[in-house]
């Protein structure tokens, strides 16, 4: 078997899927994207399968994955471990076919029947969420996730803290203590103003307190860590194992959030998730993506001990123009269950795609995440 050819589509709302098709007629299906950057990770998906996959055997996934990887003298960062991410999905998704067997079989066999979902509210500027969080909880969902705050200065005003600790607080009273609540900051806070942010937060017991500084200001979460006794989560806008064993070595991280499209696939993430069991640190796969993404987050939440919960878009406020289940053949496959997703029983990533859909929507993606600034003109984090 060898790989004869690869289709790249750009699909709404700012996804990015690569098929991949072999000389038996096996096909693959990958989300090689970086939100915002699309077509940019387009080029680098090209270089690499045309430079070492096209014409080669499919099926040796970890090798594939190393000649990505290592054959480049420049490695890392977001845009080409993207691209090596979507690439390692589809690969997985060919090698189950190939085997009848979904990809979690390949790596172990599950350790679990479903994993945790949880579902976002509020937005980017959060507001209204008390009644957000009232009708997820109806829905089904046991399990939110909300952004803390709008944009702040380094060093912002006590009622900006006020206003974060009101929304939390809104939404506990609104939901009960039987539901887990995390906050996103989003990488939006200083460290001075995160320090701050999670001490007032902690009486109303967030589930996590997530990305509370930047990556490159990681070197800050003990200090952090050191104000509250809250879970502090982080690894969104991180790529590789030596990212991650830099921040897990501080020993100021509870849940790590590598994301199954930027951070190497399957094969990368589920070592990941092995290194940071060692350190007594969960996992929760960063998954605001789309059915690809989503399906292969699920893979390695099935054999990774220490998968806490599954982060996934279905009616997140990035998806106004296109959702999860529109390019999936059955839908029924991410249908949750009281809160959880049942592993899904199909070879490879366990999804079918719907190809003539995808071709219909497909063109050109223009979503770039909005530029924020402070009263002073000054950019501010999104």
């Amino acid at each position: 078997m060898e790989i004869v050819d690869y289709d790249l589509y750009e699909v709404p709302p700012r996804w990015l899927f690569l098929r991949v098709e072999t000389d038996t007629g096996l096909v693959g299906w990958g989300e090689p994207v970086v939100e915002g950057r699309a077509h940019t990770v387009r080029a680098a998906v090209e270089e690499l399968m045309d430079a070492y996959l096209v014409g080669e055997d499919p099926l040796p996934v970890e090798d594939h994955w190393q000649t990505m990887y290592r054959g480049g003298f420049y490695r890392g960062g977001p845009v080409l471990m993207s691209a090596i991410a979507g690439i390692d999905q589809a690969l997985w998704d060919i090698r189950g076919k190939h085997f009848d067997a979904p990809a979690y079989e390949l790596l172990g066999g599950p350790v679990r029947e479903k994993i945790q979902v949880y579902q976002w509210v509020g937005g980017d500027r959060p507001d209204d969420v008390a009644d957000a969080a009232r009708e997820k909880v109806d829905a089904g969902y046991d399990a939110l996730k909300m952004n803390a705050t709008a944009e702040l200065r380094r060093v912002d005003s006590p009622s900006a803290v006020d206003d974060a600790v009101e929304r939390l607080r809104t939404v506990r009273e609104a939901v009960g203590r039987d539901v887990d609540v995390a906050v996103d900051f989003h990488g939006r806070v200083s460290k001075p103003m995160a320090k701050r942010l999670v001490a007032a937060l902690e009486p109303h017991e967030p589930f996590f307190v997530e990305e509370p500084v930047l990556p490159e200001h990681l070197d800050a979460l003990p200090a952090i860590q050191a104000q509250t006794s809250t879970p502090i989560a982080t690894g969104e806008r991180l790529y590789t194992r030596g990212d991650f064993r830099d921040v897990l070595e501080t020993g100021a991280v509870d849940v790590i959030q590598p994301d199954l499209s930027h951070a190497g696939g399957i094969t990368e993430v589920a070592k990941i998730a092995s290194m940071a069991e060692t350190y007594d640190v969960a996992l929760a796969p960063h998954c605001p993506l789309g059915p690809i993404a989503l399906a292969a987050c699920v893979q390695v939440d099935a054999v990774a001990q220490n998968a806490l919960i599954q982060e996934q878009s279905l009616d997140i406020h990035y998806n106004e123009t296109a959702d999860v289940l529109d390019y999936l053949a059955d839908p029924s496959v991410f249908e949750f269950e009281d809160g959880y997703l049942p592993l899904p029983d199909g070879p490879g990533l366990g999804v079918e795609i719907d190809r003539d859909v995808v071709e219909d929507r497909a063109g050109a993606v223009d979503w770039h995440n909005p530029v924020w600034r402070l009263e002073d003109g000054s950019v501010a984090e999104w």
